[in-house]
């Protein structure tokens, strides 16, 4: 499987390590009035869903750069990749 790097062109995914959800980069507020629960469900709680979804994945034996990328579970083709901190920056 190849990942499109937006900064090296296409890797494979042996060089990634991949994380989750990349809702992950939507971390709660630890000053709100329910904190507690919203991290609850920030830790614990995870879809596992079949088609199109994004996910985290770390270019663990490259330039250390975390992507987001959009993949169909089911088929395991790759849609798209972008750097996870132009994500995070637009408001993931």
């Amino acid at each position: 499987m190849l990942i499109p790097h937006p900064l090296l062109g296409p890797r494979d995914a042996q060089e990634f390590t991949y994380l989750g959800d990349a809702r992950l980069l939507e971390r709660p507020d630890p000053a709100a009035e329910n904190a507690e629960a919203r991290f609850c469900d920030y830790v614990y709680l995870r879809d596992n869903p079949a088609g199109v979804h994004r996910e985290l994945w770390f270019h663990e034996h490259g330039d250390r750069s975390w992507l987001v990328v959009t993949r169909d579970t089911v088929t395991h083709e790759i849609l798209g990749a972008e750097l996870a901190a132009d994500v995070k920056g637009a408001g993931a």
